[in-house]
């Protein structure tokens, strides 16, 4: 089969199911009248902003979207299990009103048990909500990429009162003009990302 072929395929698979995908609706959030002082956004190097300068990662770009401050806590590499052992210093210490929790990648590359993520993403979510703060979850998936995680994440904001992000790579992963390598967003891509969380957290952030 042509080379070209094989990346029509490739797209084709990784949209395949996005199109129906229901947009984020606005659903109850546990904490919503939080009184935490600042936003924070908690995940792995989607979050840290791998590929790009200081200031273009979407933590600082979504700070000027929203004009207040938000804390970039992320780290390239991390898993879940990587984020129980830093969530108190790197977030709950610091009076958070909302954090965005965006993890999964590394878990899959790392052939985590999905059982397991999944687990440590309850955990995330409980010690956030328990300290007094809304939480939300960044989902990285595209298309049928990642789309079971899409999935249990899904499942876990429903039930536990959380703000869902779907998709948040989608359309950048098959754009090469979005990407600095073959995962990772550039300036571009990380605005789309920011954007995206944008729409989707501002509505529980008016006073």
């Amino acid at each position: 089969m042509k080379k070209n072929n094989l990346y029509i395929i490739f797209v084709l698979i990784l949209t395949a199911g996005s199109v129906l995908m229901p947009a984020c609706a606005k659903r109850e959030v546990k904490n919503i009248n939080s009184t935490g002082k600042i936003i924070i956004c908690f995940g792995d190097s989607i979050t840290f902003g791998y590929g790009v300068e200081r200031g273009e990662d979407y933590p600082s770009l979504l700070a000027n979207l929203l004009g207040e401050e938000v804390i970039n806590a992320g780290v390239d590499g991390d898993t879940t299990a990587d984020a129980l052992t830093r969530i108190e210093s790197a977030v709950l210490e610091k009076n958070p009103r909302l954090v965005i929790v965006e993890f999964g990648g590394n878990d899959f590359l790392k052939k985590i048990p999905m059982e397991e993520t999944v687990s440590n993403m309850k955990k995330i979510i409980t010690l956030i909500q328990d300290r007094g703060a809304m939480a939300a979850i960044a989902d990285t998936s595209a298309g049928i990429f990642l789309k079971s995680y899409r999935a249990e994440f899904s499942k876990i904001a429903k039930k536990s009162g959380v703000i869902f992000i779907p998709s948040i790579l989608e359309g950048i992963l098959t754009n090469p003009s979005l990407k600095s390598d073959f995962l990772h967003p550039n300036d571009k891509g990380y605005k789309m990302i920011a954007r995206k969380v944008y729409l989707a957290v501002k509505p529980y952030l008016k006073k």
